[in-house]
């Protein structure tokens, strides 16, 4: 097995920073790039890797929609007031929010072996690419939605959640299945999108700290073997892609050029599910 020194971990930031937000699965890419450069995918540089460079990447989020999260971060404190008077709009917005997450973290708790395991399944990569191509394609035949804040719902939240819980699997796009299904529930293009990203946060930033603190509990030894640098290499180097890819995201679902991503999907896709069959 190889080892995971600067040029492999900036490689794999850069396909974990582009593919995060684009809507073809970083997860399948990072395990395909894994297999590729011919490293252990269930080793503890590399797990700790995976979650350090998801970190990076919510930190992206955090500086792309940093005027926007300010905005809102005061408005909630405004409504948290007992004296605010007025329709409780941030309010409502963080309660979608964790409704969303809900469905999210018991799927993620209740099939983690599951998904650990299909990590390591070619076949089940493949046929998370296309479905996720799949996807994207059914969302350019529909008409534009209208759903604003005020008619969301809480049900169409919690759907929501469940696709991103659903979306841990390899090969199946979080940011493409999140924003597809509200779009298929009418909610707005920017809405959606801005909603997919808010509700990525927390998950991501509590699998990060469950795996800190597996990663603490190692043997000395192994803690000293963890390559420290090449990680924090990858994750800056996931955080510039991130953001980049992030704004590239962000003008293609206002513009609804989201379904080209399809046939990139199914023909990666259809590739690894060739390779898994004549291996």
């Amino acid at each position: 097995m190889a080892e995971l020194g600067f040029l492999n971990a900036c490689l794999l930031g850069l396909v974990q920073g582009l593919t995060e937000f684009l809507p073809v699965s970083s997860s399948g890419h990072l395990v395909l790039t894994q297999k590729l450069l011919n490293l252990e995918s269930h080793s503890p540089e590399l797990l700790l890797f995976d979650i350090s460079t998801h970190v990076a990447t919510v930190i992206a989020v955090a500086v792309v929609f940093r005027v926007t999260l300010l905005r809102y971060v005061s408005r909630l404190a405004r409504e948290l007031r007992p004296s605010f008077a007025g329709r409780r709009t941030a309010c409502m917005i963080a309660g979608l929010a964790i409704v969303a997450c809900i469905p999210t973290a018991i799927i993620g708790f209740t099939f983690r072996g599951t998904f650990e395991r299909a990590f390591d399944s070619l076949p089940a990569n493949a046929i998370g690419l296309l479905v996720t191509g799949t996807l994207l394609y059914s969302i350019g035949r529909l008409p534009r939605p209208r759903r604003g804040w005020r008619r969301f719902g809480w049900w169409r939240a919690a759907i929501i959640g469940v696709a991103q819980g659903c979306a841990i699997l390899p090969g199946v796009s979080r940011s493409g299945s999140t924003i597809c299904i509200g779009i298929f529930l009418g909610i707005k293009r920017r809405w959606v999108a801005e909603f997919s990203f808010l509700i990525a946060m927390p998950p991501i930033l509590g699998a990060g700290l469950i795996q800190w603190r597996e990663t603490l509990e190692l043997p000395t030894e192994q803690l000293q073997a963890i390559p420290w640098g090449p990680i924090i290499a990858g994750s800056v180097v996931a955080f510039l892609s991130g953001a980049y890819a992030l704004r590239i995201l962000l003008r293609l679902v206002v513009r609804d050029k989201l379904h080209h991503f399809s046939y990139y999907c199914w023909a990666l896709g259809l590739v690894v599910l060739t390779k898994a069959v004549f291996s």
